[in-house]
């Protein structure tokens, strides 16, 4: 290939590579396609793209070929990344061992051999240096004053991206932040353990969801809606709400009514997230044969999100002590579980739950209810 199909193809790379960047908004994601899409570009065998954490002034990352699924921590001005985030300088060595800057723990650990690295200051539109990329060794000789280029060039097309991404998963964690605290307000009187319950439902349910092979984003919508289902219970008295004993007929009718309160609460919302947390809040009391509250539904007339939930919230209720009875022990609770099959409970939800048994334990007996947010947040 001459020159000038070379810059051909370079170009055609970074139209590409424009249009990609600009339409993902989860951080995560977007740094991996970045990562892959400069590596492809530069003919480069491994890329990593360091972001500074504003706190710790920390380079991070957990996007780095070769070290999937580990988060990276440089402090500032160590290593060649150190260096280009604090110097703000384009850094392009043949032979990393001979370099002073260069440091090889990760060489060690991996057992892998770094030879060449370029590495440049990823800039925002304002010039402040957000981050850093590093590319390296190139397939086929040393990266180039072009490469340098084409990566700068790379850098400017990437920064609006990943700050448009940071500011969405900001928005996002604001969401759930808020969400998150008006379940506890919904909660917090006739709960012992307010958070802890708040975070099984969601935890239950999240998991019930993914092993029912649903698609990812409505993992994290049920995940992130389910602690609204009992928001309607605002509006029931204290005198309902916390009586130790049985409940009359009339008490037991208002009580119900809490499902229509609920919707009441969360109807005509613009949020896609608020709109799945209306339908769980109106019938996750529905029964899968058609006896439940507050409508009758029954089979698939109850919309999915409510069937998982019901499963997840009455698992949580036999096994966290309430005002009005002891926990049960978790053999007993998962075996009314699989008795109200296809009764109250849908029989597929029943038996993915059923075959999740040994997480939804390590759920029950791990979950820190201190958390507010849960972790794993994806943007909507």
């Amino acid at each position: 290939m001459n020159r000038t199909e070379e810059l051909e193809k370079r170009l055609n790379l970074l139209v590409r590579f424009g249009g990609l960047v600009s339409t993902e908004t989860n951080l995560t994601r977007l740094l991996q396609l970045i990562a892959n899409q400069v590596r492809d570009i530069l003919q480069g065998d491994r890329c990593s793209v360091f972001l500074i954490d504003s706190k710790t002034k920390e380079l991070w990352s957990k996007v780095a070929h070769g070290l999937e699924e580990t988060e990276i921590r440089i402090p500032p001005g160590k290593g060649i990344a150190g260096y280009v985030a604090t110097s703000g300088n384009i850094v392009n060595i043949r032979n990393a061992y001979e370099d002073e800057r260069f440091t090889s723990e990760l060489d060690r650990l991996t057992g892998y051999r770094t030879k060449t690295i370029l590495a440049v200051p990823l800039k925002n539109i304002n010039g402040k240096t957000i981050g850093v990329f590093e590319v390296i060794n190139k397939k086929v000789g040393y990266f180039d004053r072009d490469d340098e280029g084409i990566l700068l060039l790379i850098g400017s097309l990437a920064a609006a991206a990943i700050e448009n991404a940071q500011l969405y998963e900001s928005l996002s964690k604001s969401q759930l932040e808020t969400i998150y605290r008006l379940a506890v307000t919904a909660e917090y009187r006739d709960q012992q353990d307010t958070a802890i319950h708040l975070r099984h439902i969601s935890e239950y349910s999240g998991s019930i969801a993914e092993g029912m092979g649903l698609p990812e984003k409505e993992i994290c919508y049920i995940r992130y809606a389910s602690p609204l289902h009992d928001i309607g219970k605002v509006a029931i008295s204290d005198a309902i709400l916390l009586k130790p004993g049985k409940l009359t007929t009339e008490e037991y009718e208002e009580m119900k009514k809490h499902t229509l309160y609920g919707v009441k609460i969360l109807s005509n919302a613009e949020s896609h997230l608020l709109q799945i947390a209306c339908k769980i809040a109106a019938s996750h009391h529905e029964k899968f044969n058609g006896k439940g509250y507050p409508y009758g539904l029954k089979g698939e007339k109850i919309p999915l999100y409510a069937r998982i939930v019901a499963v997840a919230d009455v698992f949580d209720a036999l096994t966290m002590k309430r005002v009005y009875k002891p926990k049960w022990e978790l053999d007993r609770a998962f075996e009314y579980i699989s008795d109200e099959k296809g009764k109250s409970f849908d029989p597929n939800v029943v038996d993915v739950f059923l075959k999740m048994e040994s997480e939804i334990v390590n759920i029950y007996k791990n979950i820190d209810g201190k958390k507010t947010l849960i972790p794993g947040m994806h943007n909507f």
